[in-house]
This record gives structure tokens, sequence and C-alpha cells, in this order.
């Protein structure tokens, strides 16, 4: 059994009972910080705080669910670094790169991840999808307000079901996650197969593949016998032109240790 997180604690005390009831503003005036939003030359959002109140001024321009995100990393920064004035660029808010475990900006995103998508909330709904689908992530999303790429991510921690959850440019593999319950001898391969509905959705016109069966060893190093087994594969084109795809196992003795 996980323990709420200090975020998730906050909207329990608030008696946030529903995806909808997450009115960042609020939550914000509630912690001392008013939000405010205009036009940013430099960053994406920022926090000026003295003693117990805050500003908070967030892009007027960005999409709804990056000003829904950015307010949750900068209450991360008010959480965490009280004290300390932050300008946090687009590229520091929601980057999912890889950064040390106490850099700031990992624990505004974090938290604000946990704002936002709360497991006591979200485990629920996610577990009845039984699927981990892009079909699944909109579903959830919208009914969050986050973006595609922070539910994907939320989803791995959850784990709907096992998966391995694969970023790819053009020119090749960007990064991947696994669910916790997928062994590590499941790495991904660097490109894409010519085989799979990927190449179309990285190179081609199509926005989103269907879920489909393929040969594990389309989407992994050799391995003895993985010639016999499959996988489900789903790709998503995101708005940089990388893609997404969430592989998921058909075999359960590709889950055992």
């Amino acid at each position: 059994m996980s323990f709420p997180t200090p975020a998730e604690r906050l909207l329990i005390e608030l008696g946030i009972e529903a995806p909808r009831e997450i009115d960042l503003e609020a939550i914000a005036w509630d912690a001392g910080a008013e939000v405010r939003f205009a036009s940013l030359d430099s960053c994406e959002a920022r926090i000026i705080g003295y003693g117990n109140r805050a500003i908070i001024t967030v892009e007027e321009s960005s999409i709804p669910t990056r000003k829904r995100f950015s307010i949750g990393h900068e209450l991360g920064h008010w959480k965490y670094h009280r004290g300390r004035s932050f300008v946090c660029r687009k590229d520091d808010i929601g980057a999912r790169r890889m950064r040390d475990a106490n850099d700031p900006e990992r624990i505004a995103d974090a938290y604000s991840a946990d704002l936002l998508m709360p497991t006591f909330l979200l485990a629920p709904l996610a577990r009845k999808t039984r699927r981990f689908t892009f079909e699944a992530v909109d579903e959830l999303r919208e009914q969050f307000q986050v973006s595609r790429e922070a539910m994907t991510s939320r989803l791995i921690d959850i784990e709907p079901e096992p998966a391995v959850v694969i970023r790819h440019s053009q020119q090749g593999r960007v990064r991947f996650r696994r669910t916790r319950s997928v062994p590590e001898r499941w790495f991904p391969r660097d490109d894409v197969d010519a085989e799979s509905n990927a190449m179309e959705v990285l190179f081609g016109g199509e926005e989103r593949s269907r879920r489909q069966l393929i040969g594990a060893d389309a989407w992994f190093f050799e391995r003895a016998g993985i010639g016999d087994l499959e996988v489900y594969e789903q790709s998503q084109k995101l708005s940089n032109g990388d893609i997404l795809t969430i592989v998921t196992f058909k075999s359960a003795s590709m889950l055992r240790d």
C-alpha cells in the first residue's frame, strides 16, 4: 500500500473527491499564492514570494493543459523551495528528461503530477480500463484535464497493465520507461522495425496506429526464444513529430523473472 504524497494529502484535506474538483487557482489561493496570466518573454511560468504570500504568473498563450501543469509546478516550488524565486523556462516544466533526484525542477514536476493526477482518484479509474492504450489515455486525460504525454507518464506509474512506453524521433530511440512488473531484460531496440505500424506514424501521415500484435523481436533486442513471442503495439504522434509507442505483452512468460 502506498501512502499519499504531500500533494495528494493536500487534496484529501481539501475534500477533493473527483477530478473535476481539482481547481488549481483555488488551491493556489488557499496556499497563499495568487495566479495571474500574462505574456512572458523569457519563461513559461514564474513564482515570486515574500513571507507567506506569492504571485504565480503563467504564460497566457499556453494551452489550458499546459497552464494547469505550470501552476502545479510553481506550487511545487512554493511547497518545497519557499524563500526562493523561480523563473521556469519551457524545458524546465514537464520536460521528463533525466535530472538529479534533488533537482528543484524535477521535484516541482513530481508535485504537479501528484496534484493534477492523484493516485487515489486516478488508480481506480485506470484499473477499470484494463488496457494501457491511447484510447484509455485520452479518456482519462479528458477527465483530469492534462496532456496526453502527462497522462501516459502517470499511467506508467499506476500500471493498468504491464507495458514499456518508448519515445522515438526520426533519428532513433529518445528514451523509454517500463511499468514496475516488466523485467529489466526487455530492453527496447534503438530503431523502429520496418514491419511495425509505428513506421507510418513516425515517417508517414498517420497520427495514431491501431493496437496490433507483432513479433517481440520488432521491439526488443534478440534473446533466446524471442522469435516465438508476440507483443501488442500502438503508436501516437506527438506535436513535435516524435512518437510514443505503448508495448504490452501477450505472453505471461515474458513477465517472469
